[in-house]
């Protein structure tokens, strides 16, 4: 579903998207992420910035926190699973490429659940292309 817009997107309405595009997942996918934190902010916060080695808070249009399915060994976990959605770097990108802000969105999405799961790049896109 596009959605139309005539001024920049709000941080709820990139959140309204991605719950859209979350939805239209398959269910055996959004089974194994009912766990996980959606989260939209302007931009990474400073300390992000500095670990990832960021030249600008335009370079990450989303994050994943946490501990991949994968690498869990116990039952504990310190934190939540929180997929970070960055408006600012989204909007400029689509800005940039005239790509559909919702697929932008959706493509972002799918590749930060991807990380939760321990997905590679090629499963990810095969579950895009499936979703």
């Amino acid at each position: 579903m596009t959605v139309p817009f005539t001024i920049a997107p709000t941080l709820d309405d990139i959140e309204r998207i991605a719950r859209i595009a979350y939805d239209g997942l398959p269910g055996e996918f959004r089974q194994l992420t009912t766990d996980i934190v959606f989260r939209v902010d302007d931009f990474p916060d400073p300390t992000t910035e500095r670990e990832m080695g960021l030249q600008s808070p335009f370079d990450l249009m989303g994050l994943y926190s946490g501990i991949s399915i994968g690498e869990r060994e116990t039952g504990i976990q310190n934190g939540p699973n929180v997929i970070f959605l960055y408006r600012r770097p989204l909007l400029d990108y689509w800005c940039e490429t005239e790509e559909d802000l919702t697929h932008l969105v959706r493509h972002v999405l799918i590749h930060e659940i991807g990380h939760h799961l321990g997905l590679s790049d090629e499963d990810m896109e095969r579950t895009e292309a499936a979703a």
